[in-house]
């Protein structure tokens, strides 16, 4: 026996009901927001890499776009396998974005090896957009990722930089000298700008106490984060230094936090934002990202790169340093 027709036995159209010729078609709603890429590895576990720049860039309502330089086999426990991709297909990559959708700003993240590094510089040095580095170096254990010939090839692309983004351990690689003290973090970031970064941050996360640190002796267990933000004068008079102080949450989930730092400030500087104001910005949001991060895996978690909207003001102390 056939089924009965859905509109009744006698097939008739039953009363109140909508074919599509008599519903309305709403026109497209297409938007056009600004662009961003990336140049960075993929983060298999999704807690870093190009996993948490997307996410970044979508929160502040940028469009991503990727180059990836490495597979990565890793969870929350830690990495366990690295594939750097060759080079020419990462050149290959960021021609194939830059061409057809112009981001507006980019970022780079784990480029793997000295040629992966050397190569992105190239490339970048015919984009006429602002570029932040992120100089991912050395692992959270403190073992260092690259090879010294790949460490040695930053400097050119440093060069390149609308701002730098190094950790402590990382501003010790690059600038070859020991960082202890915010005063130690100025004196970094002054040498990654005499290299031509237009500025740069040292983030304090892992800095410890000196001479000129609060009171605890480590600021890895005080209360508070300072990160050194040293921006170049461009009439070639000294750099301004800028220290902005947040809140510590007392968490190990941080994993992720450089790449969330680094993307949310390129999205920022997408969306025409002077470079100054979107570092200081994207650092107080932070908190936020940190505070809020996934409980996932059975390792520390990650932060929590979907909750920066781009939007909150700054309520956090940042202290023009002459020093």
């Amino acid at each position: 026996m056939p089924a009965p027709d859905a509109s009744g036995a006698s097939g008739e159209r039953q009363a109140g009901a909508t074919t599509n010729d008599d519903a309305t078609t709403d026109p497209p709603a297409r938007e056009s927001p600004p662009v961003a890429l990336t140049i960075a590895g993929s983060d298999s576990g999704g807690g870093a890499g190009v996993q948490a720049d997307l996410r970044t860039m979508a929160a502040h309502g940028v469009f991503g776009t990727t180059a990836v330089t490495a597979t990565t086999a890793q969870n929350t426990r830690g990495v366990h396998d690295v594939h750097p991709l060759p080079a020419d297909h990462v050149a290959t990559q960021v021609e194939a974005v830059v061409d057809d959708l112009g981001p507006a700003a980019a970022k780079t993240g784990m480029l793997a090896t000295s040629e992966i590094v050397e190569t992105v510089t190239a490339v970048l040095t015919a984009y006429d957009g602002p570029v932040v580095v992120d100089p991912v170096m050395v692992a959270a254990t403190g073992d260092r990722l690259l090879t010294p010939a790949a460490e040695a090839a930053y400097e050119d692309l440093v060069a390149r930089a609308t701002l730098v983004t190094p950790n402590v351990d990382e501003a010790e690689v690059l600038v070859d000298r020991t960082v202890e003290t915010p005063t130690d973090a100025a004196a970094a970031g002054r040498r990654l700008v005499e290299w031509g970064a237009d500025a740069a941050l040292v983030k304090g996360g892992h800095l410890d106490g000196g001479e000129d640190a609060p009171p605890e002796a480590d600021t890895r267990e005080a209360s508070t984060v300072v990160d050194t933000l040293v921006i170049g004068d461009e009439a070639g008079g000294e750099p301004t230094v800028r220290r902005i102080e947040n809140p510590r949450i007392a968490t190990d989930a941080t994993h992720g936090s450089g790449c969330t730092l680094s993307s949310a400030i390129a999205a920022r500087l997408a969306r025409g934002e002077p470079p100054a104001s979107a570092t200081v910005e994207a650092v107080s949001e932070m908190h936020e990202a940190i505070r809020r991060g996934y409980d996932v895996g059975s390792g520390p978690g990650a932060v929590n790169g979907s909750v920066l909207d781009g939007g909150r003001s700054n309520d956090r102390s940042v202290t023009d340093d002459a020093a």
